[in-house]
């Protein structure tokens, strides 16, 4: 898992047989417990290889070119059956399930093994009050050379809500 990240409520995901490149994006639903890149716990859930099924926003990626019907391609239904290279150190016991990987990849019954990729592994940066405390008031001088930090690092510490 070194240097990988977790794959979260959020995520991005493109299967090659789209005929255009299209994406989706994974919603988990099997797990309420556990959140990673998510201070208060509430939007970025960890996918699991238990979301499985219909467990994308729009359950599609555009047409599909394994399903041909003439001159066009019929459109696709994505349904994830199975996921491969996922952390396997760690299984939550409240659904069974291992975190995904940003590299792991879904199964789809016609598209067949690893057909889906995660493109986008659905974390964002947060700056919270902690990386503030943390913050090397040196470093944070060369990166920003123009700005009072002790007075900026101040406002930002005692603001609500962060």
């Amino acid at each position: 898992m070194a240097n990988k990240h977790v794959v979260v409520q959020g995520a991005t995901c493109q299967c090659k047989f789209s005929v255009a490149p299209q994406k989706d994006i994974l919603k988990v639903k099997t797990q309420s417990k556990h959140y990673a890149n998510d201070g208060e716990g509430k939007e970025k859930l960890i996918a699991t290889t238990m979301d499985i099924g219909q467990t994308l926003e729009k359950n599609t990626f555009g047409n599909c070119k394994m399903q041909p019907n003439g001159t066009s391609y019929n459109p696709c239904q994505a349904v994830i059956t199975q996921w491969s290279g996922f952390y396997k150190k760690v299984t939550y016991h409240d659904n069974g399930g291992n975190p995904l990987l940003e590299d792991s990849k879904a199964t789809c019954p016609i598209g067949g093994p690893d057909c889906i990729t995660i493109i986008d592994h659905g974390q964002k940066v947060e700056v919270t009050k902690q990386n503030e405390k943390n913050a090397d008031d040196n470093a944070l001088a060369i990166l920003y050379p123009f700005g009072n930090l002790k007075r900026e690092k101040k406002q930002i510490l005692d603001a609500p809500n962060n």
